[in-house]
């Protein structure tokens, strides 16, 4: 099964998106100029390119889910400006191929470069970024990563029900040992800019579990019949947190960008 089977509506619904500090960033990272071609690499259901829009007008963006990209392709043609070009496809990055000419201004890899083959996806794009363009890995921290009470709480909930274990589907999540920034100094685009942009949300127990059935973690199919169950009882540990029902959240996005020497 998919790591992500079943998460799609709850991605789109319930996954926070790009800040706009952050599609700044993203956009300042490469030069002006027509076309401006980017390249998302897992799309997910489209949060990148739709925090995009306007600033590029060729865009690639490949995902391996097909429900994904059926809840992207509903999300961003209607949003499409004139003139953009949007391209859907179903692919690995790791045995993605551009179409014949055609070379990204920048490539965005949003919370998932965990789960590719990080060398040999860096190398393959060495052939398939413009020479000025630069490659962007970044994403924010997970309610696995729990950083207040309140987080904490929530984690134990999940692994009262998964395992204390991090899920990634019908296995366990393993961690990377290595920084990104220095996987990808060993890779063509070796010059290697961290930008952190913070985040401020506010969190209630629906969106909270809306957020949960996004992940490989805790995906609804992960809970079979006890899934009402794990709801019920994360209403109830949230409400030793909170009397009104909201959950504030700090957070960051951590941006690497890497350019050629």
């Amino acid at each position: 099964m998919n790591l992500f089977a079943g998460t799609a509506p709850f991605y789109r619904k319930y996954r926070p998106g790009i800040p706009p500090a952050v599609a700044d960033v993203l956009d300042g990272a490469v030069p002006p100029g027509t076309p401006r071609r980017l390249l998302d690499i897992g799309t997910g259901t489209g949060q990148v390119v739709e925090a995009l829009l306007g600033r590029f007008d060729d865009i690639i963006a490949i995902d391996n889910d097909a429900e994904m990209l059926a809840a992207a392709d509903s999300q961003l043609r209607p949003q499409l400006p004139p003139g953009t070009t949007l391209l859907l496809r179903q692919s690995t990055a790791e045995a993605f191929e551009s179409p014949s000419g055609w070379l990204a201004d920048l490539v965005t890899i949003c919370r998932t470069f965990h789960w590719l083959d990080q060398q040999a996806v860096l190398a393959r794009l060495e052939g398939q970024v413009q020479p000025h363009g630069a490659v962007a890995i970044f994403g924010d921290n997970s309610f696995w990563v729990a950083t207040s009470p309140w987080k904490r709480a929530v984690r134990s909930c999940i692994q009262q029900f998964l395992g204390e274990e991090r899920r990634a589907g019908a296995g366990t999540f393993s961690t990377h040992d290595r920084p990104y920034s220095e996987i990808m100094q060993e890779s063509p685009f070796s010059v290697v800019e961290e930008i952190t942009v913070p985040v401020h949300r506010e969190w209630t127990s629906e969106t909270i579990i809306g957020y949960l059935y996004s992940t490989s973690f805790a995906a609804p199919h992960l809970f079979g019949d006890r899934r009402d169950a794990f709801e019920q009882a994360l209403r109830e540990t949230l409400r030793k947190f909170s009397d009104d029902d909201t959950f504030p959240e700090e957070n960051e996005f951590l941006l690497r960008i890497g350019r050629r020497p």
